[in-house]
Order: C-alpha cells, then sequence, then structure tokens
C-alpha cells in the first residue's frame, strides 16, 4: 500500500509541537508493516535540511491567480528517518526560518498545497492513500476530488488526522479565484461560517477522519471552535486512534542525551543519577521532589496558571519541593513566569527555551510532570513521562483521559484533576508531595509505567486496517 502523508511538519526536519512528533513516526512504522509511506512538507530552512543530502525531483509551475508559481520537489537521498521525506521549494514563500506565523500563511499553505498536487498529477506513480494532517494539507481532498485538473487524481482515497481543532486556517471567500478551476455550485465544500475553512473542507471532502485521541473525537462534538454541528454530521466517518510514540528516540535504555541509561529493572538508580544531574545545574536539593512542565507557553496548555499556582503551593507547603519549566510562548506568560525566580532561588528555575537535550534529560530525572492542559488532542508528553517512569499530573480532557488513570482507583499510576484552575493544580501537587513520603509507593508507580506499552506500532496497525476500510 502506498501511503503519502502530507503535513506542514515533520520532527526532526522541522518542529512546533505534536504534529511534528506524530509525523516524523507514524511512517516509519507503517514500513515496518509492510507498507510503502513517505511524507510531503514545506522546505523550511532548518538544520536538517542544510546538514542532509538532497536530490531534485521534479520542477514545474502553475497559476496562482494571474501570478506564475515556480515550485521545486525535493527528495532526502539517504532515508534517514525510515521513509522518503519530500520537501516543496518555492522561493521567497515556503523556504523560510519558521513554520508558522506571517501574515501571509493562508498563501502560503495553499501554495504548498497546490505544489504538491501539480507534482502528484504529473507523476506516473500515484499512492493509494493520501493521509493530510491538520487544514495546512485540508484542502487537498477537495481539490483532487472536484478541480477539474486534477481528475486523474479523484480516485486516490484521502484520510484527515485532526491534530488540533482550534486552528483551522480561515481565508477570505475572495482567495476562491486562487483556486484551480472547479463547479462553483460546489463552493458549500469549501465554506463554512462565511470564509473558506480549510479544516471544515477537509472534514466535509475526506473519506475518513480521525483525532488524536477517542476522547477528543468525543470531545469536538461539544467543543470544536466552531466546527461542532460539522463533526456531529460527519460523525459515521469519524473515529479517534491515540497517538503512539517513537520508542527508538523516547527510550531510557538507549538514550544519549541522558547522563544515566536505565530500564525497567534499574530505574531506581538510573533516575537518581539524572535527577541529581538536573538539580546540580540548577542548584536544586536532590533531596526534594522535582516537578517540571515541559511544553508551550500558552493558553491551551493552562501556562497562565503556573506562576499563581507554583506560588501559592509555595505559600501553602513551603519550599518542599523544586520546580523547573521548559518552553517558550506568549510574551506574557514567559515574563511572569521568569519572574519567579527572584524570590525562589534554589528551588525554582525556568528555561525560556525549545531544548531537545534538555527535555530528555528533565523527563528522565523529574519525579513529577504537571500538565494542567485546557486543550490536549492527544498529548504525548505524559507518554514521554510514563516511558521515564516520571509520574504524570494531569487534567482529566482528551488524550490525558485516555492515557493516566489516577493512582487512587484501580490499576492507577498518575495524577488527574478536572478542572484548569489554580485550585486544582495546587490541591494536586499536595497529592504528590505527600505521595513522594512513600519512595515504595512511588518506585511501585514507576515500575507500573514504565512497562507500559504506548509504542507507534499499535497505532499504526490501527491506521492502515482504517487504509484498508475504505
Amino acid at each position: 500500500m502506498q501511503i503519502l502523508h502530507i503535513s506542514a511538519e515533520c520532527f526532526p526536519m522541522a518542529k512546533a509541537g505534536g504534529l511534528a512528533d506524530v509525523v516524523g513516526a507514524l511512517p516509519k512504522y507503517q514500513n515496518e508493516l509492510h507498507c510503502n509511506a513517505s511524507v510531503i512538507m514545506p522546505m523550511h530552512r532548518t538544520r536538517f535540511l542544510e546538514n542532509n543530502h538532497w536530490d531534485v525531483v521534479h520542477k514545474a509551475s502553475f497559476l496562482f491567480g494571474q501570478n506564475s508559481i515556480d515550485f521545486t520537489i525535493i527528495k532526502e537521498t539517504k532515508n534517514v528517518l525510515g521513509f522518503e521525506l519530500y520537501c516543496v521549494d518555492v522561493f521567497g514563500i515556503l523556504d523560510r526560518t519558521s513554520i508558522y506565523g506571517y501574515e501571509d500563511d493562508t498563501d502560503r499553505f495553499l501554495i504548498f498545497q497546490l505544489a504538491v498536487i501539480h507534482w502528484l498529477n504529473n507523476n506516473e506513480y500515484l499512492p493509494d492513500i493520501i493521509h493530510v494532517h491538520d487544514y495546512h494539507a485540508g484542502l487537498i481532498p477537495f481539490m483532487i476530488k472536484h478541480c477539474v485538473e486534477y481528475r486523474k487524481l479523484s480516485m486516490i482515497k484521502t484520510v484527515l488526522t485532526i491534530h488540533n481543532a482550534q486552528y483551522q486556517g480561515w481565508m477570505s471567500l475572495e482567495k476562491i479565484n486562487l483556486f484551480p478551476q472547479f463547479n462553483k455550485e460546489l463552493l458549500g465544500l469549501l465554506e463554512w461560517g462565511n470564509c473558506i475553512n480549510p479544516l471544515a473542507a477537509a472534514i466535509k471532502c475526506a473519506d475518513k477522519v480521525t483525532t488524536v485521541s477517542p476522547t477528543y473525537m468525543k470531545e469536538l462534538v461539544h467543543q470544536a471552535n466552531g466546527l461542532e454541528d460539522l463533526m456531529k454530521q460527519e460523525a459515521a466517518k469519524s473515529l479517534g486512534i491515540l497517538n503512539g510514540i517513537d520508542y527508538n528516540f523516547w527510550n531510557p535504555r538507549t538514550d544519549k542525551l541522558i547522563v544515566q541509561k536505565y530500564n525497567s529493572k534499574t530505574f531506581i538508580e538510573g533516575k537518581k543519577i539524572n535527577k541529581q544531574k538536573i538539580c546540580s545545574d540548577f542548584h536544586f536539593d536532590e533531596s526534594l521532589p522535582l516537578f517540571i512542565f515541559i511544553g508551550r507557553l500558552v493558553g491551551e496548555k493552562a501556562a497562565d496558571l503556573l506562576p499563581a499556582s507554583i506560588l501559592k503551593a509555595y505559600q501553602q507547603f513551603g519550599q518542599q519541593f523544586n520546580f523547573l519549566i521548559l518552553g517558550s510562548g506568549e510574551a506574557s506568560i514567559e515574563s511572569a513566569i521568569s519572574e519567579i525566580k527572584q524570590d525562589h532561588v534554589g528551588y525554582y528555575h525556568s528555561q525560556i527555551e525549545y531544548n531537545e537535550t534538555l527535555s530528555h534529560q528533565m523527563y528522565a530525572g523529574a519525579d513529577f510532570l504537571l500538565m494542567p492542559s485546557r486543550v490536549e488532542p492527544c498529548g504525548l508528553n505524559q507518554m514521554y513521562a510514563l516511558r521515564y517512569g516520571t509520574i504524570p499530573i494531569v487534567r482529566r480532557t482528551g488524550g490525558l483521559y485516555d492515557t493516566v488513570i489516577d493512582f487512587g482507583d484501580k490499576n492507577g499510576f498518575g495524577i488527574c484533576f478536572n478542572h484548569a484552575s489554580v485550585e486544582d493544580i495546587v490541591y494536586s501537587i499536595g497529592r504528590a508531595l505527600d505521595l513522594y513520603q512513600s519512595s515504595d509507593k512511588v518506585n511501585s508507580l514507576r515500575k507500573k509505567m514504565i512497562r507500559i506499552n504506548h509504542s507507534w506500532e499499535r497505532s499504526a496497525k490501527d491506521y492502515i486496517d482504517l487504509y484498508n476500510s475504505i
């Protein structure tokens, strides 16, 4: 089976969030199950681009309104990711250092999609499945089915995965003049809320729609940033498939980014040595429990609640724990998080950056990972934490609900709470502090967590079964 994944991100080529981790792992595991999966994405200017070898496989142009767009398709030559990786280069448009955040993003991703379809339309060999990820590729199911120029592609089956329904790629209806010719009576397939909505178009036109966890699929019927009714209408072709994590990369037995490797039998000493490293680097008392937060400092992650929650916890429990934050995001949240350092030297620190090496060391050395997310379609951080024996403290939402069971419940191992609020976060920190007093209980939970299987093998098979169904 030939599968082409189309995405704005793919780790390690370019990453802004969990989308990149999924697209960087799922095709590899599908290939191990005897498929032929590949990825195509924009040619962002990144270190991976510069450090690897590429061949030009296609050059052409297409009309974008009144303008002719020249594009180039390049292919990574050594298959270093375990799958074929293609990138689309359009000078000045797709060859930028950041993935998102430009005023012309809607045009950029429309051009990206048109280039991909134009390339496919001129290929002799076509995929059996086109798997589009989020709104950045959401117009492709419509265009290959209904644009006159691409009739050749109309029989290809399409699958959409919604990684985060909050972002939908809205654009003015005037942009319709930039689309290839199609029957204007079909405009309703593109429109939602008096604009062109690429995510809505994909939900309508894809043969199957998936989300990255079963619970997130249920939540979208009630909270999908305006797409609730559409999700109800398309429920028959929709399902949630829980993400996995790449066990080759996230593996404490082989991880080259941590100071002491360990497994389910040696984790006590292994985590101790990794914690000593973290505490030494940030001048923490290693006898105290170490809490961490890793992720984007944005409202979706409830990062705006962290400063008040941490300060209230120090006020309520005293300086009886260490807290380390790694991430970046909204300037106001970054500032509030950084200010805490002034009054809690030796117990608190924040690193406002993206740092892959430090994140691995934190998972390996920490006692608890806090994820108070308001929205968490799947969440990968809690799976990384489980893999490294770090107890997750999570709000019951999306994939966090699907992957973490409270230690007070049958077969539980984590700490769960219901509301994204300072009160629930502080209460959960208090539960963690009480739990930490029993090293036997903590180690029993860690042993259970490390043995939980959240690898991509299961999820990759679920996707292949889905493809076969269409």
